[in-house]
C-alpha cells in the first residue's frame, strides 16, 4: 500500500466507526412529549365534571370562605414560611446549576503572565551577566459538542430547574391548606368551648333546683349528686378544648414563620367556623393533571431522566477538543507590548473510547433504571392525584349530608331538653329524663360544630387536591400532556 493511500483509508474507517456508534447510541423518545402512563378518565366518578376551572380564582381559593382573618394568615404565611422560602432557595440553586451546565457549551479562555531572571558569572573573566525574560499568553480550550451530549446535560438541568419550580408551587399549595386546616381546627375548638360553657348555665340551674328540692323534702340526695355529676362532666371538657385552642394558635404561628404566641392577639377575637362555599369547582381530570404541581414536577423529573439516559449513551461517541494559545515573550516587563517573540498554536484532538471495562455500559444501565424509577414515580403521582380528588369530592358530599342531618337532630334535641326541664320542674318526669336530654343536646351541639368543621376541611382538601394555592403566572412551564 502506498504512503498516499493510508490517510484515505484512515478517514473512511473513522467515518464508518462514527456511523456505527451513532446507530448504536440512538437515544430514547425525546423529552418534552410525555403522556401520563395511566388512563385518565373523562369525568370524575363523584363529581359532575365538565365545569372548567377558574385558575385565577383557584390560586386564591381561601377567599371563598369570606374570612378576612384566614385570608390574612395565608397571605402572610406564603411570604414568610420557612418551607416556602427553602423551596424558593432551591429554585435559585438549580437555576445556578443549569447556568453552570450552559457555561460548559462555550470555550474557556485563560490569561497568564510569567517572569524570570538569570544571573551568570564567568570565572575566567570575572564578569557577571544578568538577564530577564517575561512572557504573556492567552490560552483557550473548547470541547465541541459534536453529538449533543452537553446539550442533553443542559436539557436535564433545565428539567431539574423546572421540577424545583413545581416543588415551590407545591409547597405553596401544601402551606395554604395546612394554614386553613389549622384555622378551622382553632375555630372549631372555640365553638365547642362556647357550646360547653353555654350548657354549664343550664346544668348549674339543674343542680340548684335539685338542692332546693332536697332541702324541701321533695327531692333526694341522689338527684343532687347526679346533677352535680353531669355538671362536672361538662366542666371536664373545658381544659381539653382550651388546650386545643392554644395548640392551634401556636401551630398557625409556626406555619407563618412566627414564634409560639405571636398570633394570639390577632386570633383573640372569636369567630365562627368558616362556612363551606356553596359551589365547588371540580373541573375535568385532564385539567387537574395540568394544574397540580406534584404531577408537573413528576413529569419534569422524567424528562430529566430521559435526557440523562440519552447523554449516557452518547458517551460512546468520539469527543473533539480544541486548544489554542497566543503568547509573547519580551526581555522586560515594560516591553510586553513590543515583544521580541510571538508564539501561536492551535491543536485539535479527537478521542473515542475503545476499552473502559464496562464503565459506560454500567452508567447507561444506571441511568436506565433511574429513568424507570422516574416513570414509576410519575405513574404513582398521577394515580394519587386522581384518588385524592375523588376522595375529596365524596367527602364534601357526605359531610354536607351529615351536617344537614345533625342540624335537624340538634334542633329536635333542643326542644326535647326544654320540654324535659319544664316537666321536671312540674314534677311530671324523673330527673334522669331531664339530665339525659341535656346530655344529648350538648353532644349533638358539639357534633354539629365538628360536622361544620369537617365540611370546611373537606373543601380545603378538595382545593388542595385540585392543585390550588399558587399563582398561575409564576414560573410558567409547559403543561402536562394528558
Amino acid at each position: 500500500m502506498s504512503r498516499q493511500a493510508i490517510p484515505a483509508v484512515a478517514i473512511r474507517a473513522l467515518v464508518t466507526g462514527v456511523a456505527l456508534l451513532l446507530a448504536a447510541c440512538a437515544g430514547p423518545v425525546a423529552p418534552g412529549n410525555i403522556a401520563p402512563p395511566v388512563a385518565v378518565p373523562a369525568v370524575w366518578q363523584q363529581g359532575t365534571g365538565g365545569v372548567p376551572l377558574d385558575r385565577d380564582a383557584l390560586s386564591r381559593w381561601w377567599t371563598c370562605f369570606d374570612d378576612p382573618v384566614l385570608t390574612g394568615l395565608i397571605t402572610g404565611a406564603l411570604g414568610s414560611s420557612p418551607d416556602v422560602r427553602t423551596a424558593l432557595s432551591r429554585v435559585a440553586e438549580y437555576r445556578a446549576r443549569r447556568n453552570l451546565e450552559r457555561a460548559g457549551l462555550f470555550p474557556a479562555l485563560n490569561a497568564s503572565v510569567a517572569g524570570g531572571g538569570t544571573r551568570t558569572r564567568d570565572r575566567a573573566t570575572g564578569l557577571t551577566v544578568n538577564s530577564e525574560s517575561f512572557t504573556a499568553s492567552l490560552d483557550a480550550s473548547w470541547q465541541v459538542d459534536l453529538f449533543g451530549t452537553q446539550r442533553l446535560a443542559l436539557d436535564a438541568a433545565s428539567a431539574d430547574l423546572a421540577q424545583m419550580q413545581e416543588n415551590y408551587r407545591g409547597a405553596q399549595v401544601t402551606l395554604a391548606a395546612a394554614v386553613a386546616t389549622a384555622y378551622v381546627g382553632l375555630r372549631s375548638a372555640e365553638a365547642q368551648l362556647a357550646v360547653v360553657q353555654h350548657s354549664l348555665g343550664t346544668r348549674e340551674e339543674t343542680v340548684q333546683l335539685t338542692q332546693w328540692r332536697e332541702q324541701a323534702g321533695t327531692g333526694s340526695a341522689l338527684d343532687t349528686q347526679q346533677a352535680r355529676t353531669i355538671l362536672a362532666q361538662a366542666q371536664a371538657a373545658i381544659p381539653a378544648l382550651q388546650l386545643a385552642i392554644v395548640q392551634s394558635r401556636n401551630q398557625l404561628a409556626l406555619l407563618c414563620g412566627r414564634g409560639p404566641g405571636a398570633l394570639d392577639d390577632p386570633l383573640a377575637a372569636p369567630r365562627g367556623v368558616p362556612a363551606a362555599p356553596a359551589n365547588l369547582p371540580a373541573g375535568l381530570p385532564a385539567e387537574i393533571l395540568r394544574q397540580r404541581p406534584d404531577v408537573r414536577a413528576a413529569e419534569r423529573g422524567l424528562e430529566a431522566a430521559l435526557a440523562r439516559t440519552s447523554a449516557a449513551r452518547r458517551q460512546r461517541l468520539p469527543a473533539l477538543t480544541l486548544t489554542g494559545s497566543l503568547g509573547v515573550e519580551a526581555p522586560g516587563l515594560s516591553r510586553l507590548s513590543d515583544p521580541a517573540t510571538v508564539v501561536a498554536s492551535l491543536l485539535g484532538g479527537l478521542t473515542a473510547p475503545i476499552f473502559d471495562a464496562g464503565r459506560i455500559t454500567q452508567t447507561i444501565a444506571i441511568q436506565g433504571e433511574l429513568q424507570q424509577q422516574a416513570l414509576i414515580a410519575y405513574e404513582a403521582t398521577v394515580l394519587r392525584a386522581l384518588g385524592e380528588v375523588e376522595n375529596a369530592l365524596v367527602a364534601v358530599r357526605r359531610d354536607a349530608e351529615r351536617q344537614e342531618i345533625l342540624g335537624r337532630a340538634t334542633a329536635a334535641a333542643g326542644e326535647a331538653a326544654t320540654l324535659a326541664g319544664l316537666q321536671y320542674q312540674a314534677g311530671q318526669v324523673d330527673l334522669l329524663v331531664s339530665l339525659d336530654a341535656q346530655r344529648t343536646l350538648l353532644d349533638l351541639q358539639q357534633q354539629s360544630v365538628v360536622s361544620t368543621a369537617d365540611r370546611a376541611g373537606a373543601c380545603i382538601l378538595l382545593y388542595q387536591a385540585l392543585g390550588g394555592g399558587w399563582p398561575a403566572l409564576l414560573f410558567p412551564s409547559p403543561p402536562v400532556r394528558p
